[in-house]
């Protein structure tokens, strides 16, 4: 009998001593779990980034910001070249990307179900306000097109079809009294654009994106490059109905222009999947702004990001992880 108890003693301190083992594992566990997200470690293990064009400034800032997020949170980020906007929402909506660069004409159109989009979009989330892209539409100098009234009957490329540049086109051109059954339309990208101008294939095109654009850049060595105006009273106009146009200049010099020219302008957005945790877009957000002068030296048109401004001139609801930084910032 007195075995026995010596028995049952020494198992009983052992299960004690098993036990207490096991807390301090889990403690351990839970304190190192808080150390891994002090650490800045994302939930979700990917953030793939929808740009646009090869050679717009999406997808040079995205291809920056995704090495960015790889380097800092050690997850699988990368860019995805896309038709821009339009496929870039629908590319969110349908999971296959976190995060994108968007037109707030787009984005405008998503959230209250219009155009391109039959249904309201829920799923897309707005992070901030970016830098405004200019409507470039450019034509050679011997074409006599003036202004977009001057379209009409041309051969006109309007962007690669369903992107923002497509979109504000197709507004600009309807605000002038036209369609795109008064054009001849073709639906080019920045770079086959820039080609066909060379070529003669097409008499203009609408260039939408930050400044400078790098196809017009290589556009203007031996091609006479003419900047097609649009006066602003005339996108006053258009923005009773269209609000999110504003009319600003493309500097003159910026592709040879002897003056200032007057155009149209959309703030870009960048967006991410309402899916994403609070905490995961808190990180997104902050990071985006601490490598703000990385992206203003891959691509000079996000030096027109103002950080003070970014929350100012939202089209989408703003994600919580978005909201929680700014509210930070403002303390």
């Amino acid at each position: 009998m007195k075995l026995l108890k010596i028995t049952l003693l020494a198992a009983s301190l052992a299960a004690l001593t098993a036990c207490g083992g096991e807390q301090k594992t889990a403690g351990g566990d839970a304190q190192k779990s808080e150390a891994g997200a002090a650490a800045g470690k994302l939930q979700t293990k990917f953030v793939t980034i929808a740009t646009g064009g090869a050679s717009g400034p999406y997808n040079i800032l995205g291809t920056s910001l995704a090495e960015a997020y790889a380097k800092e949170f050690g997850v699988n980020s990368k860019t995805q070249t896309t038709g821009a906007s339009v496929e870039n929402i629908n590319l969110i909506n349908q999971k296959k990307a976190e995060m994108a660069f968007v037109m707030s004409d787009v984005l405008s159109e998503a959230v209250n179900g219009v155009n391109s989009f039959p249904q309201k979009i829920s799923s897309v989330s707005q992070v901030a306000a970016l830098y405004p892209n200019y409507v470039q539409v450019v034509t050679s100098s011997k074409s006599g097109i003036k202004t977009l009234a001057d379209l009409r009957g041309k051969r006109v490329a309007v962007g690669a079809q369903n992107s923002g540049v497509e979109v504000n086109a197709r507004n600009l051109i309807n605000g002038f009294g036209m369609t795109y059954k008064d054009l001849k339309v073709d639906y080019l990208g920045y770079a086959e654009a820039a080609d066909a101008l060379k070529s003669g294939k097409i008499d203009a095109a609408f260039l939408t994106s930050g400044l400078p654009n790098s196809s017009l850049m290589e556009l203007q060595q031996g091609f006479d490059l003419q900047l097609v105006s649009i006066p602003a009273d005339k996108i006053a106009e258009i923005a009773k109905d269209k609000p999110y146009f504003v009319a600003m200049n493309i500097p003159k010099g910026t592709y040879g222009n002897a003056e200032d020219v007057p155009t149209a302008a959309i703030r870009n957005a960048l967006v991410v999947s309402s899916a994403l945790s609070e905490d995961d877009v808190y990180q997104l957000t902050k990071s985006f702004y601490q490598n703000l002068s990385v992206l203003q030296t891959a691509h000079q048109a996000a030096k027109e990001i103002d950080p003070v401004k970014a929350k100012e001139g939202f089209v989408a609801p703003m994600h919580p992880g978005a909201k929680k930084y700014y509210d930070e910032a403002a303390k």
